[in-house]
């Protein structure tokens, strides 16, 4: 008997073929593939199926392309800030806390209770401070001294309360 044949027997679970890609440059077609799959598995565990796109839209008035904004999610009781920029001349006019305080507004109507984002020591944490968000913690990022600050903040309805769960 050769070493090759000797018992050898096929997983019960064999392994599917799949092919590993790293890449800096995803489609937004891969994206989706994954979120949605995502998606698809917090419904099946969770039986609620409220993911849902939110932005606030910052456009030049005379070009109507966009200059800015905030984009985000809710999601099982959550909003989450993604991506919040204004240019630099647009900065200290109000526009931000304008925008934060469009952006809560559907949040509230899907019945979200916390809003939770990410900054950088260099970005704007004094802005969402200022807004009323609390830190959650802060881990070292580059460049050295850097740090990315997590931020949450309960979400009030119009009234004034706190939301309340669904």
């Amino acid at each position: 008997m050769t070493t090759s044949d000797t018992n050898v027997t096929a997983s019960p679970h064999p392994e599917p073929r799949t092919e590993l890609v790293v890449t800096d440059a995803p489609t937004p077609a891969d994206i989706t593939v994954i979120s949605d799959a995502l998606d698809r598995f917090n419904i099946e565990h969770t039986g609620i199926a409220d993911r849902k796109a939110l932005a606030v839209l910052v456009r030049d008035p005379e070009t109507h392309r966009v200059v800015g904004g905030l984009t985000g999610r809710t999601s099982l009781g959550l909003f989450f800030v993604d991506l919040f920029h204004l240019p630099p001349r647009l900065r200290g006019s109000g526009l931000g806390s304008e925008s934060r305080r469009r952006a809560a507004h559907p949040p509230h109507a899907r019945g979200c209770r916390t809003a939770v984002l990410y900054t950088i020591t260099f970005q704007a944490p004094g802005f969402y401070r200022k807004q009323g968000w609390k830190l959650l913690g802060e881990v070292p990022c580059d460049p050295p001294g850097a740090g990315r600050v997590f931020m949450t903040k309960e979400l009030t309805a119009p009234t004034g309360r706190p939301v309340r769960p669904r």
